[in-house]
């Protein structure tokens, strides 16, 4: 059996068309939100990209984690414009970007989504996190460890300068303050001291 699983692209009229209001809650100003067509279409283009990333991306992760992916398949519902999170795994249409951004996207969303299927065995691990760095935000905290995997990712299977893209990007700031941790301490100390307390 294969240790990663498969991602499973999927629409949902109904779950667009409720993402067409809520993506208001996040946006002031939405412009041409895609058609339903453009979003199929979307689909199938980013689907082709990702067969080619996803065994080699996915095995890395359990494996630089030390945590097994505990579900055969995941399904990824891609809508016009959201926020996207991991679960349910929902990703957006991003027409004005280089096509390989959804794919780092979608990366750092699976990365959650891992933690998520792993939460018991990772406890011990993230309290160490929380306690190390109590004075950052909730939102810096929760992504100093994803940022340091991503890192990992990034230098692995691509290249330093799609790492600087991803964090030019960020308009968040408690995004770009766990960047700079990370950047500070060394990807690679934060994710042995994270896996020396998995169970």
């Amino acid at each position: 059996m294969k240790n990663y699983p498969k991602i499973v692209f999927k629409y949902s009229w109904i779950y667009d068309q409720n993402w067409k209001e809520w993506i208001k809650i996040y946006k002031k100003k939405v412009k041409n939100y895609p058609s339903t067509r453009k979003i199929l279409n979307y689909i199938k283009k980013i689907e082709r990209l990702w067969r080619k990333e996803e065994k080699k991306v996915l095995q890395e992760l359990s494996k630089i984690t030390h945590l097994q992916w505990k579900e055969k398949s995941i399904i990824c519902y891609v809508v016009g414009k959201c926020r996207p999170f991991s679960v349910p795994l929902t990703m957006s249409v991003y027409e004005n970007y280089p096509e390989d951004y959804f794919i780092d996207v979608l990366i750092h969303e699976l990365i959650h989504n891992l933690f998520y299927q792993n939460y018991k065995r990772t406890e011990k691990g993230w309290e160490y996190i929380y306690r190390k760095y109590k004075k950052e935000s909730g939102k810096t905290k929760h992504h100093i460890l994803l940022h340091a995997i991503h890192s990992h990712i990034y230098l692995k299977f691509y290249d330093k300068k799609r790492l600087k893209r991803d964090i030019d990007f960020l308009p968040i700031s408690d995004y770009k303050r766990s960047w700079q941790i990370v950047q500070k301490e060394g990807y690679q100390n934060i994710i042995t001291e994270f896996v020396k307390r998995i169970k």
